[in-house]
C-alpha cells in the first residue's frame, strides 16, 4: 500500500483514502462492540472484587477510535478509566501501577468467564510508576483484534460539555503540580475528553486528510525504523494547517497534504498553540504559556493540556522526518495534471486582539507578530 501511495497522483487522493484508509461498516460495527465489552467491564465488574473499595467515575474512549480518525486495519483504542480513589495528580503518578495490576488480575478472570482472547503486551519491569496496560482483545464471534492501552487517571474535569472551558484553576493545579513533580506533559489522559473533542466535531473531510497524514507517517516509521515525533504531533500540523490554510468543510487534499509536510519541513520554525480550552486571561497560566512558547522549537502544545509540548525533545526524528517529507515532494501525489506542482495553502493565522476580536494577517505582516490564538512565527528570534 506504501507503494500504492506514491504512485497515486493528486487528483485521486480522495478516492485512495476511501478506498484503502476509510474503516468499512463491518469493522467499525465489530471494534465498536468489542471496545463496549471492555468499557461495560471496566465500568461494572473490574474493580467489585479488589480489597479496598473503587468506584469508577467514568470510562473514556481516546485514540483513534474515540476522535473518528482510525485507520483501516488498524484498531486500537485508548480507554481513561477515571478512579474516584485518585484525588490528585501526584495519587494518580503513585497509585497507577496498583491499578493496572488489579485490572490485568480481573482481566484474566473475565477472559474465563467470556471466552474472549486477552493477549497482554510485555511491559518493562524497571519502572516504577507504570503508566498503561496494553493488550490485545478478540473474541470468537467478532473477525476483529483490537489493541487497547488502559490507563487509570484523576479524574479533575469532572462533568465535561462539549463545548465548555475549563475552570482555570484545573490548569493552575495542573501546572503547580507537573512544576513541583517534575512531570510535565505526564497527567495529559487526565484531559483525554477535551483532547477528544478537538477532533470529534471537525469536518469529515479534515478527518480523512488526517487519516492521509497518518497512513504516510506509518510508511516513515517503517522505512526509516528510528523513533520519530509523535503521531499525535502529525494530527495536529494536520488541523493546524486547515485552520489557517482552508478552514472549508470541502477542499483540495493534495493541497492539504502538501501543506502538512511543508510544515514538516520547517520543523524548526514550529510555534503552535490554541487558546480553545486555556490562555492567557489568568495570570499564572499566562506566565507558564510564555515560559512554554519561549522553548526551543519545534513547540506544539497539546491545545488540552499546557504543560505537554508534543512538538519537543526529538529534533533528530523532526529531521529525519523532513528529510522524507521533501523526498515526497517529487511524487505524482504532489503533481497536477499539467505537471506542474501541486500549491501548498497560504497560512495567514488569526490574530485574538485584546477586545477579543480576530484579525486575519497577511504572511508578510505576521511574520514577526507574537499572536495569541494558534500561532506560527517563522521569523520571530523571541
Amino acid at each position: 500500500m506504501g507503494q500504492g501511495l506514491s504512485s497515486i497522483p493528486a487528483w485521486e487522493l480522495d478516492k485512495f483514502i476511501e478506498d484503502h484508509l476509510l474503516p468499512d461498516t463491518c469493522f467499525r460495527r465489530d471494534v465498536k462492540a468489542i471496545i463496549n465489552i471492555m468499557c461495560d467491564f471496566l465500568k461494572e465488574s473490574c474493580f467489585q472484587d479488589a480489597a479496598h473499595p473503587v468506584r469508577v467515575s467514568k470510562v473514556v474512549k481516546g485514540g483513534s477510535s474515540g476522535k473518528g480518525t482510525a485507520l483501516k486495519g488498524r484498531s486500537d483504542a485508548d480507554l481513561v478509566v477515571f478512579l474516584t480513589k485518585l484525588t490528585s495528580f501526584e495519587d494518580q503518578l503513585k497509585q497507577r501501577g496498583k491499578c493496572i495490576q488489579e485490572i490485568k488480575k480481573q482481566l484474566y478472570k473475565f477472559q474465563r468467564e467470556r471466552h474472549i482472547w486477552v493477549k497482554f503486551e510485555v511491559q518493562s519491569s524497571w519502572w516504577p510508576y507504570p503508566r498503561v496496560l496494553s493488550f490485545k482483545l478478540s473474541s470468537p464471534q467478532l473477525q476483529q483484534e483490537v489493541e487497547f492501552d488502559v490507563l487509570p487517571a484523576y479524574d479533575v474535569l469532572g462533568h465535561v460539555g462539549i463545548y465548555g472551558k475549563p475552570d482555570p484553576e484545573i490548569y493552575r493545579k495542573l501546572i503547580r503540580e507537573c512544576t513541583s513533580l517534575r512531570k510535565e506533559g505526564e497527567f495529559s489522559t487526565c484531559f483525554t475528553e477535551l483532547q477528544r473533542n478537538f477532533l470529534k466535531h471537525r469536518p469529515t473531510k479534515l478527518k480523512s486528510l488526517i487519516r492521509l497524514v497518518k497512513h504516510w507517517y506509518q510508511l516513515c516509521k517503517e522505512k526509516l525504523g528510528k523513533p520519530l515525533p509523535p503521531q499525535y504531533a502529525l494530527e495536529l500540523l494536520t488541523v493546524y494547517a486547515w485552520e489557517c490554510g482552508s478552514k472549508a468543510p470541502y477542499f483540495n487534499t493534495a493541497q492539504g497534504f502538501r501543506t502538512v509536510l511543508e510544515l514538516v519541513t520547517k520543523y524548526r520554525q514550529l510555534r503552535i498553540y490554541w487558546t480553545e480550552y486555556y490562555d492567557f486571561q489568568d495570570q499564572d497560566i499566562s506566565s507558564y504559556l510564555h515560559r512554554q512558547l519561549r522553548r526551543a522549537r519545534p513547540v506544539i502544545l497539546d491545545p488540552a493540556d499546557p504543560t505537554g509540548n508534543v512538538g519537543g525533545s526529538n529534533s533528530d526524528g523532526w529531521g529525519r522526518l523532513a528529510g522524507e517529507a521533501k523526498a515526497w515532494f517529487r511524487y505524482p501525489c504532489f503533481k497536477n495534471k499539467d505537471g506542474s506542482p501541486v500549491r501548498s495553502w497560504d497560512l495567514y493565522p488569526l490574530t485574538v486582539l485584546p477586545g477579543g476580536q480576530e484579525m486575519q494577517k497577511g504572511r508578510e505582516e505576521f511574520q514577526l507578530d507574537f499572536c495569541l490564538g494558534v500561532c506560527w512565527e517563522v521569523l520571530s528570534n523571541v
